[in-house]
């Protein structure tokens, strides 16, 4: 039975050790959380390091079984392995960059072979657990090489990749010495997931710019597959967290809570120890609040709890001074007999705590200075059962995309802050109903369940769109096949595109003249009378008439609207005015303009803007705006706009190279088709194809053909081999010889 591979660096569980005796903790986070009931349904499994270096053998033996039971399997790492990959690379290298503070990054070499190493390890893990058809799902940044690993031993498996930080922009991610390598690693997967657009965006601009590979609606198509990216915002267990905060046990902490604090209204904060959490910058709000408001003293506290994390790691270390060292001078400053104005937790709550929190706190302050979606304020939401409360949250933050009701602000705004304090404990509790209401309506419809669904919706949809689109390589077996047909019919009729499948692509188009030995295949090929060859190009007429036009074949020229059938005068597919061409220039002139290297290919019914000369990333960027740019004009018109081989070109719509083919399917008999093509302007070529004819694409992109050949020199081969068959009647029958 096909089942969910869950990888991610830890397990949802976390292993402690005391006088001998293992015990097993459930994690913190929100990956834990939102994951937790779904890895133990069916036979899906979770995959992770279970938070503590075991080294002796019979334990980790004794470990592996306690943990099978509970459909987990562990990854254990050494102390250096922990030290270098995560401690190392991962939190000291990736999460400053990934957050905006890449100032602190650092950039070592050792630590990168370990991050490698270690990601390989828990490859052979996963290897050694996935079915053919299951499901893997990797999380996160600390495994970023892994899905390219996967699929490197798995080459047909199904991969999904979620990344739970955010995606920095390419200006910062093109700092990092290994940018290819991460990109890479991460284009293994079907179906890469963000929280929020401006992830997926900034990855995509990375991918094209770093990689070379461009991409539409999300779609990348690399060099032998395409896959998906998009934005899947993350939900909570909205009716776990409204359900707990209705317990009796939680109504009396709360009770008991309330009774030590003096002040009518609480302001709360729960973070992990983090510099991307915007801790002290809260601190410094919230003196400069007592400051500039000295009638909510004693009238107000802020509940702080900070929850330990990475204290291994220096940046760590002395932010927690530095909060220490605030939170004493503040209360030190502002404090009574009978109230302090912070009162500060440094240490990790179970959830009946944190949810008696929620309940009392009229205020959640949740400003971070960047985050990937950050679930402690949709928890205080679902919590709010009496619908009040106010929540400060930051621009920052990926939840502010959904909570759009909450008070946002920008955490760099210390005076902004200040006043949005203000004005939240200053809220009517009628104002504070409609925006909680609101909220929890969104956040009830987008809970977790939701996000999971959702994401594996899209990951099943990619691949059926792969599998539709799936080629098999054009082997020997194949090859006899078609020759076999070949030979046997009475008629037969061959598209192959020019550019790309019978001359490979030049910098310069008029480089791209045919050569001697393509000229000798294609007369050996239009010599036999059973044979109709169609060149198909997207050229101007006038550079195939020049180069081809001397042969006995026909041609198909400037996508379609041109055509010319073998001892006749050019003809064009369909009567149109170019009126259009005068405003599309103006645009493409101003592309030019923008981009050195690249330049405009006027033909008689298209405008074509190239590339290919134009610095990589660039070029690619540019071709990325134009395409948006054209189809928003193109959209109530006749034109269309074709992203193509490093060029775009706009032309008329009702005219493409499959319509132009289907002239000759329709006019003359043919009892064998070859259609040969490259670039996903001849995906109209394929489609117009009977259900028999041989369809073969260059390179292992996905493709409406049935093959795919790797290069124009197996294309010329292939022809070359056709061309040697013969079948010759004996006295005693029929027999295949070759010669």
């Amino acid at each position: 039975m096909a089942k969910l591979i869950i990888v991610s660096n830890r397990l949802p569980v976390k292993l402690q050790e005391k006088d001998g005796e293992l015990t097993y903790k459930t994690s913190e986070g929100g990956l834990a959380t939102g994951l937790g009931s779904i890895y133990k349904k069916d036979d899906n499994i979770w995959i992770g390091w279970p938070g503590l270096v075991i080294e002796e053998e019979e334990k980790q033996k004794q470990i592996a079984s306690d943990l099978r039971q509970e459909s987990m399997r562990p990854v254990f790492l050494t102390e250096t392995e922990i030290k270098e990959f995560y401690e190392g690379f991962s939190n000291e290298t990736l999460w400053p960059t990934f957050h905006y503070f890449s100032q602190y990054a650092v950039y070592d070499q050792q630590l990168w072979e370990t991050y490698v190493s270690v990601n390989q390890k828990y490859c052979d893990e996963v290897v050694k657990q996935a079915g053919p058809d299951d499901t893997i799902w990797v999380h996160d940044y600390q495994l970023l090489l892994l899905p390219c690993m996967l699929r490197s031993r798995l080459p047909n498996i199904t991969i999904g990749f979620f990344q739970h930080i955010p995606f920095p922009s390419y200006e910062i991610f093109r700092i990092l010495p290994w940018r290819k390598e991460i990109l890479e690693g991460m284009l293994g997967s079907d179906l890469i997931g963000f929280h929020t657009y401006d992830d997926m965006r900034h990855f995509l601009s990375a991918v094209n710019r770093i990689v070379g590979y461009g991409s539409m609606h999300g779609w990348i198509n690399t060099n032998n597959r395409s896959l998906l990216v998009d934005s899947f915002p993350m939900g909570i267990d909205y009716e776990k967290y409204a359900d707990t905060a209705n317990l009796e046990e939680v109504k009396k902490r709360e009770k008991i809570y309330r009774s030590n604090l003096a002040a009518k209204k609480i302001v709360l904060s729960i973070d992990r120890l983090d510099y991307s959490k915007g801790i002290p910058q809260r601190l410094q709000a919230f003196e400069l609040f007592l400051e500039k408001y000295p009638e909510f003293h004693e009238k107000v506290t802020l509940v702080m709890l900070v929850v330990p994390s990475r204290d291994a790691v220096d940046k760590y270390k002395e932010l927690k001074e530095e909060i220490d060292e605030m939170v004493g001078r503040i209360n030190g400053r502002y404090s009574h007999i009978n109230w302090n104005p912070i009162q500060y937790f440094y240490r990790s709550y179970p959830i009946e705590t944190l949810s008696a929190f929620y309940r009392m706190a009229d205020v959640a302050l949740v400003t971070p200075m960047r985050d990937g979606m950050n679930l402690v304020c949709k928890e205080y939401v679902a919590s709010r059962l009496d619908h009040t409360g106010v929540l400060i949250l930051s621009e920052m933050a990926g939840a502010s995309k959904e909570l759009s009701e909450a008070l946002l602000i920008n955490p760099n705004d210390i005076n902004q802050l200040v006043e949005t304090l203000h004005t939240a404990l200053t809220m009517p509790e009628e104002e504070q109903k409609a925006h909680m209401s609101s909220m929890q309506d969104t956040l009830r419809r987008y809970n977790i369940h939701h996000w999971v669904n959702m994401f594996m919706d899209r990951l099943s949809y990619v691949k059926i769109k792969q599998m539709s689109l799936a080629t098999t390589y054009l082997d020997e077996a194949t090859f006899m096949e078609m020759s076999d047909s070949y030979d046997s019919a009475s008629s037969r009729l061959f598209f192959l595109e020019y550019d790309g499948a019978l001359v490979d692509y030049k910098n310069k188009p008029l480089m791209a003249r045919p050569d001697e030995e393509l000229m000798e295949l294609l007369e050996r090929l239009c010599n036999d009378p059973k044979n109709r060859v169609v060149i198909v190009s997207s050229r101007e007429k006038a550079n195939m008439q020049d180069w081809l036009g001397h042969l006995n074949i026909d041609i198909i020229a400037e996508h379609g609207v041109w055509i010319k059938q073998r001892g006749t005068g050019w003809q064009t597919m369909l009567s149109l005015m170019d009126d259009w061409k005068k405003d599309i220039r103006l645009i493409l002139d101003l592309y030019v303009d923008r981009t050195p290297g690249s330049f405009i290919e006027e033909k008689q019914y298209s405008l074509v803007w190239h590339y290919r000369k134009v610095e990589t990333g660039l070029g690619e960027m540019r071709a990325r705006e134009l395409v948006s740019h054209l189809n928003f004009l193109a959209a109530n018109s006749n034109l269309q706009v074709l992203d193509g081989q490093m060029a775009v070109e706009i032309k008329a719509q009702e005219i493409n190279k499959g319509k132009a083919s289907s002239f000759w399917l329709n006019k003359y008999p043919h009892k064998f088709v070859m259609a040969v093509g490259d670039d996903w302007g001849d995906e109209d070529i394929f489609k117009a194809m009977p259900r028999e004819a041989y369809t073969i694409k260059i390179g292992n992109a996905y493709s409406v053909a049935k093959y795919h050949l790797d290069s124009c020199d197996e294309v010329r081969e292939t022809l070359t081999k056709l061309l040697q068959v013969r079948r010759q009647e004996s006295a005693s029958g029929g027999a295949l010889m070759t010669g």
